[in-house]
């Protein structure tokens, strides 16, 4: 019978690392501490868009660079290489595990063909996933998230802070992991305003076409729903999102980021007044913990499911606009804890 563990999230700060170009044409970073024969510590490889991002990507750096740290643990990890093939992604995890590295990590859904391929190839190695939970196998951590749960206080706070009754949603790709950052956020807005107006728009239909790592096409999203009298837009797009704050802050509206606090990100330092929250999930403490299982010699396996209970998604509160907003922040309490009790059920499509 397969073990499930429960792995409690951590909150994570991100750092600077020295990056070096790998041979493969990918960049990886190389630490010369601790490992032992048997491992060489932790593999990761990024999704769409790299590490750079200053979300997604950026937030399983700082895990990465947690385990380093504080397991005194070596580590490497791969950019992605545009329009990349499942392949690709194999050859990469396959490198990593050939080469000692336990647990690897495939940031994002995408790597779900290429962890169920080469997990069955090194059994004794733990593979950890990031927002997928298709490979059932029993050396593979499927590491999810209640997206929609932390969307649905962004919607709250959207509506609260709306000087229109008109807000935006921005969703990279058009697939059902994004689809639930949308669910969430449009009935959060609706719970506080029925009649609110919505402005959605999805950049591509697949991956490949950009959707996650074109700050101009987020760009040109949030003008199109700017122009049309969106006040706050919500942007669920990766690297692409960064386009939407940039645009926001041109118009001296509010933009809502994802994954990592945004606020904090040095890269969008210049846009910071303009971001109110970013609605958060603990991807570094997820890829840190599985690390810390593997280096405890009890690795986890199976389904991860973070949520607002277990700490493991929310929103940001860096920005004092936000933080010292009473009527917002009195709406959020509420919402947040009627998801907790049950009384509240967040819709994912």
């Amino acid at each position: 019978m397969r073990r499930v563990s429960r792995i409690a999230v951590a909150g994570v700060a991100t750092a600077s690392l020295a990056v070096v170009l790998s041979a493969c044409g990918g960049s990886s970073t190389e630490a010369s501490s601790g490992g032992s024969a048997k491992t060489k510590g932790i593999g990761l490889a990024y999704d769409i868009g790299g590490k750079g991002d200053q979300s997604f990507n950026d937030a399983a750096y700082a895990g990465f660079q947690k385990a380093e740290t504080d397991l005194k643990i070596s580590g490497r990890d791969i950019e992605p290489q545009d329009g990349e093939s499942d392949a690709d992604k194999v050859q990469r995890l396959e490198q990593l595990a050939k080469s000692g590295y336990n647990p690897v990590i495939g940031v994002g859904f995408v790597y779900a063909p290429a962890v169920k391929e080469v997990a069955a190839k090194y059994p004794k190695t733990t593979f950890g996933i990031i927002d997928d939970e298709q490979d059932k196998a029993a050396n593979v951590a499927d590491m999810v998230f209640h997206e929609e749960q932390a969307s649905y206080l962004a919607g709250v706070a959207a509506a609260k802070a709306t000087k229109k009754d008109h807000i935006g949603f921005v969703g990279g790709v058009d697939i059902p992991l994004i689809h639930k950052f949308e669910a969430g956020y449009v009935q959060g807005a609706q719970s506080v305003n029925p009649k609110i107006k919505i402005e959605k728009q999805y950049l591509t239909q697949t991956p490949q076409e950009g959707g996650f790592s074109s700050p101009d096409k987020g760009k040109d999203a949030a003008e199109g729903q700017i122009e049309a009298g969106a006040d706050v837009i919500y942007a669920a797009a990766g690297l692409s999102g960064q386009g939407v704050i940039q645009s926001a802050a041109s118009h001296k509206v509010w933009a809502i980021g994802v994954d990592s606090d945004q606020y904090k990100q040095d890269a969008l330092a210049k846009y910071k007044d303009y971001i109110l929250t970013s609605a958060t999930k603990d991807v570094a403490g997820a890829v840190y913990n599985l690390a810390k299982s593997v280096a405890d010699g009890k690795p986890a396996t199976g389904v991860v499911r973070a949520s607002l209970a277990t700490g493991g998604v929310g929103l940001a509160d860096s920005n004092p606009a936000f933080k010292n907003n009473a009527d917002l922040q009195a709406a959020l309490k509420k919402a947040e804890a009627g998801i907790k009790d049950g009384s509240i059920t967040v819709k994912t499509s």
